[in-house]
């Protein structure tokens, strides 16, 4: 994802405590060419799996959720924050830290979109610590579905998000279109890509 790294590099800003700002990109304004490049990217690396559902968070998750389920065809289901009225019946609640908003966060999905036995590909736009993908792969082992993958936009190496997950038992691929190695732990600092020099 040669466009998303050449963004990141150019709009990318490190508010320091390892939090990378890309509202410009991903969290607050939409690039659509580049969010369905995205999608493109995440559908081709799991072609080989059968996925029958795509797991997300709202909000941040659902545009390259969006954009990977219309490449594949199947259905995208978003974790609620808050549970409107109209959620009724059996609903599926995990707890997950955010890193910007401070503080747990609940992530609800209703029963009826969340079946046994199907396989589920989770897509996010961050792995950090990987605490909100194990609350959606949480969710998934609720619902007796099948977690085949999990894929993200940006992956935050240096948080150990991967070997967290790795070692609370997932074994699942997971796959980041773009991997930050390093940020410098205060503001304004170098961004450091997994494959490029630091961005000063």
């Amino acid at each position: 994802m040669d466009s998303l790294k050449k963004l990141i590099r150019s709009e990318g800003l490190n508010l320091g405590n390892g939090i990378l700002k890309v509202d410009s990109i991903l969290n607050h304004q939409i690039h659509p060419r580049l969010m369905r490049e995205m999608g493109e990217a995440m559908a081709a690396h799991f072609s080989g799996v059968r996925i029958d559902r795509i797991l997300t968070a709202e909000i941040s998750g659902i545009g390259p959720a969006l954009m990977t389920g219309m490449v594949l065809d199947v259905p995208v289901v978003y974790a609620r924050k808050k549970k409107p009225i109209t959620m009724a019946g059996p609903v599926f609640l995990e707890t997950a830290p955010s890193h910007t908003k401070g503080g747990d966060v609940p992530l609800l999905v209703s029963a009826e979109f969340l079946h046994e036995g199907e396989n589920v590909l989770i897509v996010d736009d961050f792995l950090a610590t990987g605490k909100t993908l194990m609350a959606l792969a949480r969710i998934c082992k609720s619902a007796k579905a099948n977690l085949v993958g999990v894929s993200v936009v940006v992956e935050k190496s240096f948080e150990n998000g991967r070997e967290m997950m790795l070692n609370a038992g997932y074994t699942i691929p997971i796959h980041a279109l773009v991997t930050i190695a390093h940020m410098a732990n205060y503001p304004n600092g170098p961004i450091t890509l997994a494959d490029d020099e630091p961005i000063e």
